[in-house]
């Protein structure tokens, strides 16, 4: 569908939405802060032009959000000198690291759920500080005029910043994690301080009106000391060209395994789907369940075509999503803007092995069409290879949830039909094989395939992992 027509069906959302939208959540007494919403009579009122607050969790309160500003920091000064107790204590530490959270543009005022979602799984994988910047009176409905202001809350973060610093808060010891608008917001927060802090994370930065800016008006890698980026919408509401040290384009960075491509089956799936990939992914993983690497490469294309299959640029360390220092680069200085490529699942934890496919078939007198499955358990892996007549090797990447040690089978199938008419291919040898290679396993080969229309053929591996 065209990207007119999407905007429109996301114009309408807004205006659906935002007539249910609530009054604000305000914070009373010693209950638990919580971001405010923003209503569509208040948009239109100008009650509220652009209002910045802070919401503070540590592992000390994961459930329970506490209100933050430069009186927070001044109670805990006189707290720890006094050790009095007569009102509730701020439990921001000044001696650990602070993670800043940044949400983007809220199209229908309503605050963003999943920050404390993030927060908690930032605290659980390591005990920091985290911050969640609310902005969303100044973040809410019309686009334009919400990035027009951008940098007038990065100015009011920085502030905050150089009050942390002025009681003991060090510069690099501040990561930003900026989700859409909020990766530039964080962006030229680092410009302020002339990219001396220590790292901003962006998920999925905002493509529209930013496409074409200036280094200066978006984010880029002078912003801090290092910049990593995860792009999941990049035809869309994300920007398609990298803004970091390291950037990690997901299944391209285009349309997402799992999310519509039809606005039929859901009208999140198929407006945001994509968009908020980059955050999920990223709280997955957090979680350390599994390592998501990224593969540089010039171009989407080359890499499936299999022709990045290594990570030489960076001495043979492939970078990580996560909080790796440096995404796991031990190279000095860091590369920039290094386009780095990979393959996902549709759900969580989403990360996949890569695996090298290379097929060799005896020359065709008619075009045909390949179906290969990897198998483990009930997990399937399935891709289609179009083979023509005046090539014999292909070459292509696919993604298996499991090891290389651990696939259970491979089947091919003749799918030819009306267009592919060859009956039968005589595959001179199929091999898998995958990377990076960590352990340098051989690759798996058969020889001397006959695939027959309707009589699909398949190998089972007998082998287990470590044996090698």
């Amino acid at each position: 569908m065209a990207r007119e027509h999407r905007a429109v069906l996301l114009c309408a959302f807004t205006v659906f939405t935002s007539l249910v939208v609530g009054v604000e959540e305000r914070q009373r007494g010693d209950e638990c802060a919580d971001l405010n919403n923003a209503t569509w009579q208040e948009y239109r009122q100008q009650r509220f032009k652009l209002q910045v607050q802070y919401l503070l969790l540590t592992r000390r309160n994961m459930d329970c959000a506490q209100m933050f500003n430069q009186e927070s920091l001044s109670e805990t000064q006189q707290q720890q000198q006094q050790q009095q107790q007569q009102q509730q204590p701020s439990y921001f530490n000044v001696s650990r690291p602070t993670t800043v959270i940044v949400h983007g543009y809220r199209v229908t005022g309503r605050k963003p759920s999943w920050v404390k979602q993030l927060a908690r799984a930032l605290l659980r994988a390591q005990d920091v500080n985290v911050l969640a910047v609310d902005w969303v009176y100044g973040a809410s409905f019309a686009y334009n005029l919400v990035v027009e202001d951008y940098k007038e809350v990065a100015v009011q973060i920085s502030i905050l910043i150089n009050q942390l610093q002025q009681h003991g808060c060090k510069l690099e010891s501040f990561h930003f994690i900026g989700i859409s608008l909020g990766a530039h917001v964080a962006g030229f927060v680092g410009t302020l301080f002339d990219g001396k802090i220590g790292r901003i994370t962006a998920l999925d930065p905002a493509g529209p009106m930013f496409k074409g800016a200036d280094t200066f008006d978006r984010l880029d890698p002078s912003d801090a000391l290092f910049v990593d980026a995860i792009h999941t919408d990049s035809d869309y509401f994300g920007i398609s060209i990298p803004v970091g040290h390291v950037d990690f384009f997901l299944n391209g960075g285009k349309d997402q395994t799992g999310c519509a491509r039809s606005l039929f089956p859901s009208m999140y799936g198929y407006v945001i789907c994509d968009h908020m990939r980059a955050l999920h992914v990223y709280m997955s993983a957090l979680n350390g369940s599994c390592a998501m690497v990224g593969i540089p490469c010039s171009s989407y294309e080359d890499f499936l075509k299999g022709r990045c299959l290594d990570c030489d640029v960076f001495k043979g360390t492939c970078p990580t999503i996560g909080l790796s220092a440096n995404s796991g680069i031990v190279v000095s200085p860091v590369p920039r803007e290094q386009q780095l490529f990979l393959l996902t699942t549709s759900s969580p934890p989403f990360c996949s092995r890569h695996f090298l496919l290379q097929l060799e078939v005896s020359p065709l007198d008619k075009s045909a069409e390949v179906e290969v499955t990897l198998t483990t358990g009930n997990l399937r892996t399935e891709r289609r290879l179009r083979l023509q007549t005046d090539t014999t090797v292909y070459r292509t990447v696919l993604s298996h949830p499991v090891a290389l040690c651990e696939i259970d089978s491979i089947k091919l199938k003749n799918t030819g039909a009306r267009f592919y008419r060859q009956s039968e291919i005589h595959v001179r040898s199929v091999c898998l094989s995958e990377f990076p290679s960590l352990r340098r396993e051989e690759p798996l080969c058969v020889n001397n395939i006959h695939v027959r229309r309707g009589a699909p053929w398949s190998h089972d591996f007998v082998q287990v992992c470590g044996s090698f």
